[in-house]
């Protein structure tokens, strides 16, 4: 049996995906620990992997850091994220994994897009190291504009050319500072500089995609060790406990799901706005909301077709959901689809502006192209997608496609390879 150290960015979005895997990985015999975050250890431990600890960042730094990065938007914003955030801290990644695998001396390392530390390792001899997505690919392409643009693919020549020079501008430009940053934290680590840009560092042996290929756009230039498994939904929730409203799912009302995911939390946003474009529409609107009271908001309360909760596992809610509204977090829409749920995404931050215009490319849904949309367009797409069938008739053919994969079999199975062909000496 082979050893497996699995590395994630102290966050849930990078940290679920992973859970399946490390859990087929320990049913078959091998042995797996985890670095990150300690918020995450019972569910690290609850797929039988062992947990070890990263260094958590203390409540007055956070607070320090979120601060910078909340007086920034689009672009400045971005940058500052890449450097302060995910390439400083692949410093002390890389000086933990060497303490790691002195005692578990790892066949293969597994980590997430933003966890730098694992290739950096590799580059002082460390272990080969496999990646996984916690989003669409963001590598560049011929075939594809730049990442975070949110601009959908064109194969004509015209199409090119604007790839071409996007790419361009965005490593060598935009972007160029970001390089010129990571290339000096590099070297206090006795790494040599690199022209390849955050964006574009992918494993040279494999790299796992948690979705299916059709959800991607087409990329001739993909590498081969870049393999679709299939969306990476996370636990299944054995325990739950239904609220008192959940018989009313089962009416004839449409159901409506709203949701912002755990960054983006500020209800009025998204979920404000659509529980009041939906406040007199023939549907059920469900909300799950986590750390805020709506009826201080809501100067009429809390509309009568609306249900609230703190949360409810997507496995137990999706099934009974007509449409769901989300700003377009990655794990959120790959479930939505793997239900056959058609998605109105609203989001342009982060990896959002790409998600959301994979939806209305795709034709499973609407990208209303803000992150604070009116009632009006929210009512208006929920009214779309609920008389134009073929938005669930493409949901439904993407859920088929997604049910003949077993993402965390297949996954296994790719990174036993690349722990056979390369075997630690223990």
């Amino acid at each position: 049996m082979a050893k497996f150290l699995i590395c994630t960015i102290s966050a849930i979005g990078h940290v679920s995906p992973a859970l399946p895997i490390a859990r087929e990985l320990v049913d078959r015999g091998h042995q797996v620990c985890w670095y990150t975050g300690s918020e995450f250890q019972a569910k690290i431990e609850s797929t039988g992997a062992r947990f070890i600890p990263a260094v958590d960042l203390s409540p007055e730094w956070l607070a320090q850091w979120m601060s910078r990065r909340n007086a920034l938007q689009g672009v400045a914003q971005l940058k500052y994220d890449l450097k302060y955030g995910f390439i400083d801290a692949a410093v002390k990644q890389v000086q933990d994994l060497t303490e790691i695998l002195r005692d578990f001396p790892a066949d293969a390392i597994l980590a997430d897009f933003c966890f730098l530390g694992a290739a950096w390792l590799h580059e002082q001899g460390g272990p080969p190291w496999a990646g996984f997505s916690v989003s669409a690919l963001a590598f560049s392409s011929r075939d594809t504009a730049p990442f975070g643009l949110g601009i959908k693919p064109d194969a004509s020549a015209f199409g090119q050319f604007r790839n071409r020079g996007l790419n361009w501008l965005t490593d060598r430009v935009i972007f160029k500072e970001v390089t010129t940053y990571m290339n000096q934290v590099r070297a206090d680590l006795g790494l040599a500089p690199s022209q390849t840009s955050f964006f574009n560092i992918i494993s040279p042996f494999l790299h796992l995609v948690g979705s299916v290929p059709e959800f991607e756009y087409p990329r001739r230039d993909l590498p081969d060790r870049v393999h679709f498994v299939g969306p990476l939904l996370g636990n299944i929730a054995t325990e739950f406990t239904p609220p008192d409203w959940w018989e009313d799912l089962k009416g004839d009302l449409p159901v409506v799901h709203v949701t912002q995911g755990t960054i983006t939390t500020d209800p009025e946003r998204l979920i404000v706005p659509t529980l009041q474009a939906l406040a007199s529409e023939n549907v059920l609107v469900v909300a799950t909301i986590f750390d805020r009271s709506l009826e201080s908001i809501l100067p009429d309360g809390i509309p009568a077709n609306a249900r609230i909760a703190s949360f409810i596992p997507h496995s137990q809610l999706l099934p009974h959901v007509d449409v769901m509204i989300t700003n377009g977090g990655f794990n959120g829409v790959q479930m939505a689809l793997a239900n056959g749920v058609p998605v109105i995404g609203a989001g342009k931050s982060e990896d959002k502006p790409e998600i959301c215009a994979r939806i209305d490319w795709l034709g499973v849904g609407i990208d209303l192209k803000t992150d604070q949309p009116t009632p009006e367009q929210i009512r208006s797409a929920v009214g779309k997608i609920l008389n134009d069938r073929s938005y669930k008739d493409r949901a439904q053919d993407l859920q088929k496609t997604i049910s003949e994969y077993d993402a965390p079999s297949i996954s296994a199975t790719l990174l036993e390879q690349l722990a056979q062909s390369h075997p630690s000496i223990s």
